[in-house]
């Protein structure tokens, strides 16, 4: 019977008996794609995972997290391992304001006025966009993770306004002397997108690589620790919201950048764990708040 013919002939009765019963589990269904790479191995190991997460999330309820850090505090590397460990939708204003300028939409439109003078995209538009991403399906199903948003009390205020609740809120704090040392080594790979560090995290000895690596303007000395000023008054602003799910996470724990990042992933799955079943994550992340 695997024979192509007998093959096609038993998927016809299987595609007709799922379609009848499909409709009895709708609240709990997940839709899982089976083939997500070629190589046998990878495929396997990705579709275990995320598997893993839908059903951990049906149980316990899936996980609602804020996560802040400063720059080069390691946000961007922590939040990969988050969104690749948990499933959760990866929420940063920054990729949300690109894409709704990209697909032109009214919010999109907005943004774009004030993106190209130059000029801070206004609160509202950007809450609009966050509540618009917030309402999605895949958001209540998978869970979500804040990215560096809210930045600021008023931001904090309108999330609350809008209905939302998250689970857990997680700080990455680092040093600013660290800050320093670790920004002014990073550099960019413009065609891969990748960011090494010349010191704990060097790129490839690859003299091609090498080559196009690019310094930011933004990350000299000077630049950053303009940005560090504006970073603590935001964040100082905005943890009175958050204390009862407040975790802060020592971002600086070793000088081996793998031993560090893998020591703070621990205590961030800890965090979110705790927060998940702690009794917030029973509630759903968004509601609408009725008016009065």
């Amino acid at each position: 019977d695997d024979t192509e013919e007998a093959l096609r002939t038993r998927l016809v009765t299987y595609h007709k008996n799922v379609e009848g019963i499909v409709g009895f589990y709708e609240p709990i269904l997940r839709h899982v794609r089976g083939q997500q790479s070629e190589d046998y191995k990878t495929n396997v190991a990705t579709i275990r995972r995320q598997i893993g997460s839908m059903i951990d999330n049906l149980r316990n309820g899936p996980p609602h997290v804020i996560i802040s850090g400063a720059p080069g505090s390691g946000k961007g590397t922590q939040c990969e391992f988050i969104v690749q460990k948990y499933g959760v939708v990866h929420i940063s204003t920054g990729d949300l304001l690109r894409d709704e300028v990209k697909r032109g939409t009214p919010l999109g439109k907005k943004a774009h006025e004030f993106m190209s003078k130059g000029e801070l995209v206004p609160d509202d538009v950007v809450i609009g966009m966050v509540k618009n991403k917030l309402e999605e399906k895949a958001v209540a199903e998978k869970g979500v993770l804040l990215d560096g948003f809210p930045r600021t009390a008023e931001q904090a205020r309108a999330l609350d306004e809008i209905g939302f609740k998250a689970d857990t809120f997680l700080l990455l704090d680092v040093p600013d002397s660290v800050l320093v040392e670790r920004i002014t080594g990073r550099r960019s790979d413009p065609v891969t997108g990748k960011i090494y560090h010349m010191k704990f995290n060097p790129p490839p000895n690859d003299p091609e690589v090498l080559a196009r690596l690019i310094h930011r303007k933004d990350d000299t000395e000077e630049a950053l620790r303009t940005r560090l000023v504006t970073y603590h008054k935001n964040v100082k602003g905005i943890l009175g919201f958050y204390k009862p799910i407040l975790h802060n996470v020592n971002g600086e724990r070793v000088s081996d950048y793998k031993t560090n990042v893998s020591l703070i992933q621990e205590d961030i799955l800890a965090s979110i764990d705790q927060g998940r079943h702690g009794g917030h994550s029973q509630n759903p992340s968004f509601t609408h708040k009725k008016k009065k």
